[in-house]
């Protein structure tokens, strides 16, 4: 299994992360301040450093340990952004985590979605992965938009879950196990067969109802 191979639908593909990609991925996350950091993992300790060298080689040294799958997303083989396969579990679990950003000039794309898609389809075929979850935040429309269009199953709320620009933060939970989706989650989406309401939120978890 080659990662530096991009998995790839129309212009959009994701591939491993590389160490040549510090400098364009630092770019765009100081390009993308305002836009990103409402949804930006942050320390409940304090500011850390922002060195994207170093955090390539964390990332891609967890790669090696096998707990994280570090993804570039690019459009028309220009970077958009990132997706990280996180906290995967091997054994009798067999999990693991989405989470991603995308550069505003490349929102409206279908970029995230689509990239979403190709990484499910690569745990669960390539990775062997049973399941894939993502969490977010209630007041983020677009990545709920991105796990309504691919038929994520709705799963719960999870309650000040994570540390998100300076505050611990309810997050929903969606997910989807390989037995859902033998014909992978892109050819589902792109053939019209996702179901539309599996990630509807239902009354009593909405912000309005808390």
């Amino acid at each position: 299994m080659d990662l530096t191979v991009p998995r790839r639908h129309g212009p959009i593909s994701i591939r491993l992360v590389r160490q040549r990609d510090a400098r364009p991925l630092q770019d765009e996350l100081l390009g993308n301040r305002s836009w990103l950091r409402p949804w930006e993992a942050t320390s409940p300790d304090g500011p850390v450093s922002f060195d994207m060298k170093v955090g390539i080689r964390r990332l891609l040294q967890q790669y090696r340990d096998g707990g994280g799958v570090p993804l570039v997303m690019e459009y028309d083989g220009e970077i958009a952004g990132q997706l990280n396969v996180w906290g995967i579990a091997r054994g009798s679990l067999a999990s693991a985590t989405i989470g991603y950003w995308v550069s505003e000039r490349f929102a409206g794309r279908g970029i995230t979605p689509t990239a979403v898609a190709l990484a499910t389809d690569l745990c669960f075929s390539e990775l062997r992965i049973h399941r894939m979850e993502i969490c977010i935040r209630p007041e983020n429309q677009a990545s709920l938009r991105v796990v309504e269009k691919l038929g994520f199953r709705y799963e719960g709320l999870r309650r000040r879950y994570i540390h998100i620009d300076g505050d611990w933060r309810d997050h929903y939970a969606f997910a989807l196990v390989r037995e859902e989706v033998p014909e992978g989650v892109l050819e589902r989406w792109v053939s019209g067969r996702a179901p539309i309401d599996a990630a509807a939120i239902p009354p009593a978890d909405r912000p309005s109802a808390r």
